[in-house]
């Protein structure tokens, strides 16, 4: 082969891969339909939200291989539950496990899915929500009852994604989207898109009826009821909130916005015995992400783009310590990400906080000093 031959091959093949990118780019963002949205500025990380490395004492609970404790449950013995899929990137074949106090790991139910927000019940039977089943009940046995799938309406809860239990027995939860179903390249559609899907939930288990609260959220994600069961919270990991749901006295039935503007991407919230609330972030803000809301056709642009161009989540450990009206009280880092990657959830236990992590391969626990 002569060596201007094998110059036009090269060109050849250059072109060819040129124009397969350029085709891929432009399949990946007309498949987006984002709308313009403008982010509060980022808030100084100064006062109560000056950085610090106190999540940098935790300690690690293994998980044998298995990653993803996005929320962890503790029953009336102690025993830690969480849910898990097989790797980083693999999000299928879950189980929920089972951690006693000892540290020893077991299969506590093989849900052949992964399962994300967990509760116990009054019964003990752990309600969780389930990415191919919807909102479900695992029995003391292990074995799985599905309570709902979808909304009054059909609509299908594609992304269940966080449950918390009233002292009445009600079931509050939520839905991230029933337009698609759980991947990485779904979350970054639903970031990006910045659109209201899924919504707010309550489920009553004496009659066995689902409610739709708020029809529609952006990305909603971590559920908390009140200590005297007077309104429930929902995080909006997707426009950086808390929104709050009235479910009693003159503002019953009403939303209105918690806490706003936050520095990060906010995630699981839990209660305290006090009633006060834990509040657990993926990561940080992005800057470059901010910059482009405004912009759909920008947005389009980066979305086509190869995974590897695009804004990426940073390790980066945050919890923050909120009153019960919305107040920061104490914010926790690991600006590092060695000790604590991400935080999704933050279950309290005596004396410890427990995180956990979409892609972790670990419980990170922290001993509260306060």
């Amino acid at each position: 082969m002569t060596i201007s031959k094998k110059i036009r091959i090269s060109i050849a093949l250059i072109l060819a891969i040129f124009i397969i990118l350029i085709s891929s780019v432009s399949y990946n963002s007309w498949s987006l339909d984002p709308v313009a949205w403008a982010p509060p500025p980022m808030p100084k990380l100064e006062g109560v939200l000056a950085e610090n490395q106190l999540l940098s004492t935790s300690q690690r609970v293994d998980l044998d291989g298995w990653f993803g404790p996005e929320d962890i449950a503790v029953d009336n013995r102690g025993n830690l539950y969480c849910g898990v899929h097989i790797s980083e990137t693999d999000f299928t074949n879950g189980k929920v496990l089972k951690i006693d106090p000892s540290g020893k790991i077991s299969v506590f139910c093989n849900s052949e899915s992964w399962v994300t927000g967990l509760h116990f019940d009054s019964n003990q039977n752990l309600i969780a929500c389930d990415l191919e089943r919807g909102l479900i009940s695992i029995d003391q046995n292990g074995e799985i009852k599905t309570l709902a799938s979808e909304d009054k309406n059909g609509n299908k809860f594609l992304i269940p994604n966080d449950v918390d239990i009233a002292k009445d027995g009600m079931i509050y939860f939520t839905n991230t989207s029933s337009k698609v179903s759980f991947s990485n390249r779904h979350v970054w559609k639903l970031l990006m898109e910045a659109k209201p899907d899924g919504g707010l939930y309550s489920y009553n288990p004496k009659t066995e009826q689902v409610k739709t609260l708020i029809d529609g959220t952006y990305f909603g994600n971590g559920v908390a009821v009140s200590q005297n069961d007077d309104f429930v919270l929902m995080v909006n990991l997707a426009k950086y909130r808390i929104i709050r749901y009235w479910l009693k006295g003159a503002k019953k039935g009403t939303k209105d916005v918690f806490l706003d503007n936050l520095p990060g991407f906010p995630n699981g919230i839990s209660r305290r015995l006090d009633g006060s609330f834990w509040l657990g972030f993926s990561t940080k803000r992005d800057k470059s992400l901010d910059e482009i809301h405004p912009n759909p056709l920008m947005k389009k642009i980066v979305y086509g783009l190869p995974s590897v161009l695009q804004p990426k989540a940073v390790a980066y450990g945050m919890i923050m310590h909120l009153s019960s009206n919305g107040e920061i009280i104490k914010t926790y880092y690991d600006t590092t990400g060695k000790f604590v990657a991400e935080a999704t959830s933050v279950e309290e236990h005596n004396g410890y906080l427990y995180l956990g992590g979409d892609v972790s391969g670990h419980i990170s626990k922290y001993k509260l000093n306060e």
